[in-house]
């Protein structure tokens, strides 16, 4: 098949899941269900992707899946232990008071439908990657990508592991967490997500898939302007003791050494 028809049936697998996930939140009164299944919803498309494709190299179409299903249920397992038992997250109560009575069809639109387009936008890499028959064996290309996959991946899961630890002793309440990777980059999962997108890209520039460079250019536009870095330091510059001095002394996105 071609990409387009492969890609165009990921598109509506998403549309029929982001609709049940859509339904779900009106029944527990809580969208916050959507951030869970970002990680997810690339290991679904990843693995449709490898379906239908059987002509692709399978040396790069295991390396790729491997590491898309242990970043996205990574990623998943880390959301859903840190919102279990605290109800909907303050984003999506804001908009809820905001849209009162319109919110249940507002939702679908403004969180679910937009959430579930980004997805199946972001995923092309991981199609790329996976339809061309040549090179048959791993690249140089094809390993670059998995270094900078591990990069990336160190510095997501031990940024979200150290800030989880820091928070789990009382000690610590009202603190900022400084050190570890945290030293070098006050977002260093942000940055860690971002870099990994790369990685995906790489391997889907080994298969010839280099016009997918969007993807990556989109993840990390989300990730610095819209709904990571940008909007955490909105909430903390005024609301976190230190934050301001944190913000002079550390790098916000890209790791480097702090500044005296």
């Amino acid at each position: 098949m071609p990409f387009g028809e492969i890609y165009a049936l990921a598109g509506a697998a998403l549309l029929a899941i982001m609709s049940a996930l859509w339904l779900l939140s009106l029944t527990l009164s809580d969208a916050s269900i959507v951030d869970v299944f970002w990680g997810p919803g690339f290991v679904i498309c990843a693995w449709i992707f490898a379906a239908f494709t059987p002509q692709g190299a399978m040396p790069r179409k295991a390396l790729l899946l491997a590491l898309v299903s242990i970043w996205g249920l990574r990623l998943a397992l880390h959301i859903w232990l840190r919102n279990r038992g605290k109800g909907e997250d303050q984003r999506y109560q804001s908009w809820r008071k905001q849209h009162s009575k319109h919110w249940w069809w507002r939702s679908f639109f403004q969180v679910f439908l937009l959430q579930g387009i980004l997805l199946w936008l972001i995923s092309a890499p991981l199609l790329a990657a996976q339809l061309a028959a040549q090179p048959k064996q791993l690249s140089w290309i094809d390993w670059l990508g998995a270094m900078v996959w591990a990069v990336g991946f160190y510095f997501e899961a031990v940024g979200d592991w150290q800030l989880n630890r820091f928070k789990s002793d009382p000690t610590n309440r009202g603190k900022l967490l400084t050190s570890g990777v945290w030293r070098y980059t006050r977002h260093p999962n942000y940055f860690g997500d971002a870099v990994q997108w790369w990685g995906y890209y790489l391997l889907a520039v080994s298969a010839g898939g280099w016009w997918t460079v969007y993807s990556p250019l989109l993840m990390t536009w989300l990730l610095l302007k819209v709904s990571g870095v940008a909007l955490l330091e909105r909430s903390l510059q005024d609301t976190k003791p230190g934050y301001q001095e944190y913000t002079r002394t550390t790098s916000a996105f890209f790791p480097w050494f702090r500044k005296k």
